[in-house]
């Protein structure tokens, strides 16, 4: 069955401390988070086929600090997916569940924060999604097919709440 997980990035060292918005780099803390984030899905049972990965710093450094409990998938980071709407979001990732079975897509609030609250409202969980979608939160949904027709929302990882 088709699985999608949807990550923002980890936190990210201010703007005013970054020459611009797409080499922000993650904090400490935000490399920490991505890690326990992906212990946690690996402990969960959750394996990524393929990544697809804005190609910003801060999602990148994300990615990289996770895919090692992950099982080092496989990453693309077309440009198409820096600071994407949930509609691109949503696109990408049916196209890549044409080609991978478990596809993790790393983003940018407020596109994967809107795009995993409009899934989890398909899902009937949406009273249970974190505020803001906040850095480093995942969740995971199980489909049917490939288009996300149907859905179940299979784990929430909200690290504000840790």
């Amino acid at each position: 069955m088709p699985r999608l997980v949807l990550v923002r990035h980890a936190k990210a060292v201010d703007r005013m401390d970054a020459d611009d918005d797409f080499e922000r780099g993650l904090t400490p803390r935000g490399r920490n988070d991505a890690a326990d984030t992906a212990m946690t899905l690996h402990k969960a049972g959750v394996c990524i086929s393929l990544a697809l990965v804005s190609p910003a710093q801060r999602t990148l450094q994300t990615f990289i600090a996770m895919k090692e409990a992950l099982g080092n998938p496989a990453f693309e980071d077309p440009m198409a997916l820096y600071h994407a709407s949930p509609d691109m979001l949503l696109r990408a990732a049916t196209e890549a569940l044409d080609r991978a079975d478990t596809v993790m897509l790393v983003g940018h609030n407020p596109g994967i924060g809107v795009l995993a609250q409009n899934l989890a409202e398909r899902a009937g969980r949406l009273q249970e999604m974190p505020d803001g979608y906040p850095t480093s939160a995942a969740t995971v949904f199980t489909s049917t097919n490939p288009s996300l027709d149907r859905l179940t929302l299979d784990l929430i990882i909200d690290p504000k709440a840790r």
